[in-house]
């Protein structure tokens, strides 16, 4: 009986001791966006997204914890017309060649329920860094048919103040402050 009883103490110490390792996730690129939309005096909106990306996310879905990196490369910025994709990255709004990447590291995952609501972490735009929480529209992991591994992504938004990031161009002409930014993300565990 002894023996059974310090079995099961051993048993149950090291169920506790152990802990779920986060998995890690490479970006998808082919599955991963980000675009952003500012208003054009009130008349229409301009949008734009970028190319070239690439990151990774460390995941432990049971503790519900998780980091998050992705950067966005500014010379990638596709608009659809390319004078306004080169005065993007020109040095009078991004300055492209001094800051050629934007970058985002998020590691706050929050939930509702067993819904991820959102990640909060750092984004970094022209050398600037300020907090930013990205909403979860949508997010969820899934068992990849093509790829035959698993899949974790949503859809997440966030908006703002570009004047925090030192992008502050048009201000003086009546564009806006806000700028809304919309990242759609997949990443395959490794």
């Amino acid at each position: 009986m002894r023996f059974a009883f310090l079995t099961l103490a051993v048993a149950a110490f090291t169920a506790t001791a152990v802990q779920a390792e986060p998995a890690t996730y490479a970006i998808d690129p082919t599955h991963t966006f980000a675009t952003f939309e500012i208003g054009h005096f009130g008349a229409s909106v301009n949008r734009g997204r970028f190319e070239r990306k690439e990151g990774s996310v460390q995941f432990d879905k049971a503790a519900r914890v998780g980091k998050v990196e992705l950067t966005f490369h500014i010379n990638s910025i596709t608009t659809g017309t390319a004078p306004f994709d080169k005065h993007l990255q020109s040095a009078e709004i991004f300055d492209a060649a001094k800051f050629p990447t934007a970058h985002f590291v998020g590691d706050k995952f929050s939930y509702e329920g067993d819904k991820l609501a959102a990640v909060s972490g750092n984004l970094t735009i022209k050398g600037k860094t300020q907090p930013v929480t990205f909403k979860a529209n949508q997010f969820t992991c899934y068992d990849s048919p093509m790829v035959k591994r698993e899949v974790c992504g949503g859809d997440f938004e966030t908006t703002i103040d570009r004047t925090a990031f030192g992008v502050d161009y048009g201000v003086q002409y009546g564009f806006p402050k806000n700028v809304r930014i919309v990242a759609q993300i997949e990443a395959i565990k490794q």
